[in-house]
């Protein structure tokens, strides 16, 4: 048995998909905010979605790290080559940073560090469009053992 047999999997928290407005209700390159129930406790978490030119729906935090506001939503939607790939960005009305809307990684911190104490990146949300909805992945708490 190796070290990995024996250590159990860390289970992943427990998500509930959340309907927050309808596909069309988005227009194509823009972003909008959303309010949504994250965690056990029930706190409520600002969410910038954007619709996608191929109708894919991201979601990062709409907290902005370096102007420590909540401003995301309003971002200037564009695209960076990364690695050889084209990504989609968001770039923050505030000062400017660029952020791809995948993994929410700061692509270009434009000569600034964030706010003490947060990180660079954003956080994302699992995002799907089941009928029309667009519905985003919360987290209920943590996951239950097995039994």
């Amino acid at each position: 048995m190796t070290l990995l047999d024996a250590t159990p999997a860390a289970a992943a928290p427990r998500r509930t998909w959340l309907p927050v407005c309808r596909l069309d209700d988005l227009a194509r390159e823009r972003g909008v905010a959303a309010l949504v129930p994250d965690g056990p406790d029930g706190r409520l978490e600002q969410v910038a979605l954007f619709r996608l030119v191929d109708d894919r729906v991201l979601a990062v935090q709409q907290h902005d790290p370096f102007s420590d506001a909540h401003v995301l939503a309003r971002g200037i939607v564009g695209s960076r080559q990364v690695d050889g790939d084209e990504v989609p960005t968001v770039a923050s009305p505030m000062y400017k940073q660029v952020f791809d809307l995948r993994t929410g990684a700061c692509l270009d911190p434009a000569g600034k560090q964030p706010v003490p104490g947060l990180p660079a990146d954003l956080r994302t949300w699992p995002v799907r469009v089941a009928a029309g909805a667009v519905e985003v992945a919360v987290a209920d708490g943590p996951a239950e053992d097995a039994p």
